[in-house]
């Protein structure tokens, strides 16, 4: 690897901890929907090449968190029904295809150990990681369908998911998150896998209404 080649790879990786600042700030609502992200401020308050901006707000494009207009540039996202929906059927037809599955022991572990570790984060009552432990939860159940392509299509989706779970906790306790993940780890526990579809779909369509009525 050259010395021009190391410089590069140190750059991206400045840019995807940006990014990953950046949607943390959108997350906890610092840049509201609409909100344009002025690159040459923001390289300004943090001292960085306003190129390395661009880098991270195109990043933050690919997540969905971000997209272009013309005549204003990056701007922070406004959610729409049919976004929302968009979002959640393809969450939920992954989901509820791998809940259809037999799962392997160590799948089932996996399952398990992500609940255990939600309901751990729901004690603390931390937001950020309860977040984070519900996608994981999720993501396991995922893993139930055993394609590595599929595996990184939802980590893509859970992106954007995260953003949508961060405006969820608003208007749910951290108890009522264990209670909506324990009725499926239940079902795929006992090998019911028309419960388990059954209480995923309620669950997606719960986590739908009620974003469109927070969002609206």
């Amino acid at each position: 690897m050259s010395a021009l080649d190391g410089l590069e790879v140190r750059r991206t990786t400045t840019a995807q901890q940006l990014a990953d600042g950046l949607s943390e700030r959108i997350m906890a609502g610092a840049f509201g929907p609409g909100h344009r992200l002025r690159e040459s401020a923001i390289a300004a308050e943090l001292g960085v090449a306003r190129n390395t901006i661009r880098e991270a707000v195109r990043i933050l494009e690919l997540t969905g968190l971000v997209r272009y207009e013309v005549n204003r540039g990056a701007v922070v996202i406004a959610p729409t029904p049919e976004k929302i929906e968009a979002l959640y059927t393809a969450r939920e037809r992954l989901e509820t295809a791998a809940a259809i599955r037999a799962p392997r022991p160590e799948q089932l572990e996996a399952i398990t150990r992500a609940f255990d570790e939600l309901t751990d984060a729901a004690a603390e009552g931390d937001t950020g990681r309860i977040v984070d432990r519900d996608l994981a939860f999720h993501q396991a159940i995922v893993a139930l369908l055993d394609s590595t392509r599929l595996d990184e299509f939802f980590t893509a989706l859970t992106k954007e998911l995260r953003f949508y779970l961060t405006v969820l906790s608003k208007s749910e306790t951290p108890e009522e998150v264990v209670a909506q993940h324990r009725v499926i780890l239940d079902a795929i526990l006992l090998g019911d896998h028309d419960k388990a579809v059954a209480e995923i779909r309620a669950h997606i369509d719960v986590s739908v209404q009620q974003l469109k009525q927070l969002l609206g």
